[in-house]
């Protein structure tokens, strides 16, 4: 736990926790309430920002985020995806415009519907009340080698300009799942459902990282939404992964198929 206490809270104006209400964001989430409270920073100072996809996150997420913000009295902050006329648009409509899923080398996804609405708020912050940003993530090193390479503590070079710094924190970055789960049953902090089914994680509701086994577990209890993203993939022929399609997770639900807990992982190639 050491780790945790090692950054200077005190040096910034604002520290803004991204919220995807998913396990390892609501860790992180206590792991600096608590850092804040043993340095004396003032919890007004924290907010937790929840960058919004609809319906393409699980049923309840949203209020989950803002369940879990109001557990420890912090301001909470809610963002979509705009295009470059201000209209918010759902991932699906994004999907449609492009004609193209996103890929491991076209990362959209996190890039219009993660990334840009959660600097949107820190840079709304800024204006609020200028001062240095501390941007948290609940990125782990065992989520996947990219995350692995990730730095625990550094400089947001997109965020940072001429008057203003923003540093990148990843307090849990080191800790194992077990840990993360000790850290949530101690806390009291409630988290989503979705993982009581078998999810090992709180990504979109389906992602394209996500192994067969979590596929066919989030079809199965979004069977409605499963069929929007086929009809979507028959749109646009374009399948939702590479040689993999949501329609052949539909067609293996029908036959019957489910989802073992116990083939998935959480280590996804993010």
């Amino acid at each position: 736990m050491s780790a945790i206490y090692s950054v200077n809270l005190k040096s910034f104006r604002w520290i803004v926790v991204n919220s995807s209400a998913g396990k390892d964001s609501q860790t992180a989430l206590t792991a600096v309430v608590r850092a804040a409270d043993a340095q004396g920073f003032p919890r007004s100072h924290i907010v937790v920002s929840h960058q919004c996809l609809g319906k393409s996150e699980w049923a309840g997420t949203l209020e989950l985020a803002r369940q879990q913000a109001e557990f420890y009295g912090l301001r909470f902050e809610v963002s979509k995806y705009r295009n470059k006329d201000g209209a918010e648009l759902s991932f699906l409509d994004a999907v449609r415009n492009r004609g193209r899923w996103p890929s491991s080398n076209t990362r959209y996804c996190t890039s219009d519907f993660k990334r840009g609405p959660g600097y949107r708020v820190a840079r709304a912050l800024y204006r609020e009340a200028q001062g240095d940003i501390l941007y948290v993530k609940g990125f782990r090193a065992d989520e996947s080698p990219a995350r692995a390479k990730r730095a625990p503590f550094c400089i947001n070079e997109d965020l940072t300009t001429k008057s203003r710094t923003v540093y990148d924190w990843l307090p849990i970055h080191s800790w194992s799942s077990q840990q993360v789960w000790a850290s949530i049953r101690a806390s009291g902090v409630p988290y989503h459902k979705a993982y009581d089914l078998g999810m090992p994680r709180l990504s979109c509701c389906f992602c394209i990282f996500a192994p067969k086994h979590a596929l066919l577990i989030a079809g199965r209890h979004n069977y409605e939404l499963l069929k929007e993203y086929v009809a979507v993939e028959q749109e646009i022929g374009h399948t939702f992964k590479n040689g993999s399609s949501l329609a052949d997770i539909k067609a293996a639900l029908d036959r019957g198929e489910r989802g073992d807990p116990k083939a998935c992982s959480g280590n996804w190639n993010m």
